[in-house]
């Protein structure tokens, strides 16, 4: 039989593999909102997954329902979930879930290409490398070499990955969740705590935008138009000297990425758009804002409170507005001593010498999705975080085999509690 010893000495033996893998996964673009290269990034995973052995089973999510929930420059475009499972299906000890869209590239970039990707200094670099393609080679590369492991021990794992968690996830992760396909009360989301934190929860967002509305005139003739640009900055300043201020005094009791994080926030500008010539009165301008939502917090609430308090402004001030909301995403906490957090922080110690600190995501992540459905859902995964989004985004190769044999440890530990209730 082949001992768990022996499954942890490949990981480390075969870690080249791991990293081909990644840099295949980097190559291809999948980036949201647009939805491009979905299908390709699908055909190539089917393609690799297949020959290490798995089960693959492929969803199309309805193209109404994608076009429902996606922004206008995904509508059309074909979404697809992919389940790869190995072992004994009637005994799935693990779910794991990892998302394969990346935002886009974007300016800045020193090292290489965002979707060239390179390994200088033990590190690869490239849009996803951290974000979350990372995670997702390290778990397919933790069961690809426990299939034996799995077939002596009648133990069967499943992975997930799922389109558009960077835009809310509704035609990824909940819409699996939905079909009832998840074969595991245990969930992992392979997402970029880094190896010394377990993410417990998230906070909330509510995203929105503010349409203000002018009147359109000559630009040697002002006064006859309304200039939407001047109220909107007015708008936005009475926000941010008030609202604001109020926002980021209201303050959680757990511990957060970072310790700025423990607050609720509130960002306007993400999106901007208004003018459509130099010599025209503007008629229109449309900003978003960004709320963020902390766990002791009901993210439905607070979207009724911010939009009272914004409309009040525009009243007071003679503001002409409208308020489109985007997304109300409420925040998630798990109960901390369920079982999923004591075998990721077993396995942990026994790989790091230490046992990871559980905390909560100052962003947003799938968990939501799962914990709605009463699973035990961590995220756990590796990763540089502060480069997730950036320029020159990268992920330690260290860091990728050390998740591997964690989670290699999870699924074991996990599997032998299970055995035992």
């Amino acid at each position: 039989m082949k001992s768990l010893e022996n499954v942890l000495d490949d990981i480390k033996r075969h870690r080249e593999r791991l990293i081909n893998l990644l840099i295949k996964m980097i190559s291809i673009p999948t980036i949201s909102p647009a939805g491009d290269y979905y299908e390709e990034f699908i055909n190539f995973m089917k393609d690799h997954l297949e020959r290490e052995g798995f089960d693959i089973e492929i969803i199309r999510v309805p193209q109404d329902y994608v076009d429902k929930n996606v922004p206008r420059e995904g509508v059309g475009k074909p979404r697809f979930i992919m389940i790869a499972r190995y072992g004994d299906k009637r005994n799935i000890i693990l779910h794991f879930n990892g998302h394969y869209d990346v935002v886009p590239g974007g300016p800045g970039w020193s090292v290489t290409d965002p979707f060239k990707p390179v390994v200088r200094e033990e590190r690869v670099y490239g849009r996803g490398s951290t974000d979350m393609k990372g995670g997702i080679a390290s778990v397919i590369h933790a069961v690809s070499n426990m299939t034996r492991y799995l077939e002596e021990n009648g133990y069967g794992v499943e992975i997930a990955l799922v389109p558009d968690e960077e835009i809310g996830g509704r035609t990824g992760s909940e819409y699996l969740v939905s079909t009832g396909r998840v074969g595991s009360r245990y969930v992992i989301i392979a997402e970029p705590s880094g190896l010394e934190r377990i993410y417990i929860g998230h906070k909330g967002s509510v995203w929105g935008r503010i349409i203000v509305k002018g009147k359109t005139a000559h630009g040697s003739t002002p006064w006859l138009g309304v200039n939407a640009f001047e109220k909107a900055v007015e708008l936005a300043y009475e926000i941010i000297s008030k609202i604001i201020p109020e926002t980021i005094k209201i303050k959680s009791s757990y511990e957060y990425d970072l310790p700025e994080g423990n607050t609720a926030t509130l960002m306007l500008g993400g999106f901007l758009k208004g003018g459509e010539k130099t010599n025209q009165v503007p008629g229109e301008v449309i900003f978003s804002f960004d709320r963020r939502v902390i766990v002791e917090e009901k993210a439905s609430k607070v979207y009724e409170e911010l939009k009272r308090k914004i409309f009040d402004i525009a009243k007071t001030k003679n503001i002409n507005i409208d308020i489109e909301i985007e997304q109300i995403s409420e925040p998630v906490l798990v109960d901390p001593e369920s079982l999923i957090f004591k075998v990721i922080e077993n396995a942990g110690e026994k790989i790091l010498g230490k046992r990871p600190r559980k905390i909560v995501c100052i962003g947003g992540l799938d968990m939501r999705f799962y914990a709605e459905k009463n699973h035990e859902v961590a995220t756990y995964g590796p990763g540089a975080i502060g480069t997730a989004h950036a320029p020159d985004e990268y992920v330690e190769i260290k860091d990728l085999v050390k998740a591997s044999e964690i989670y290699t440890l999870i699924i074991d530990e996990l599997a032998k509690k299970i055995s035992k209730t």
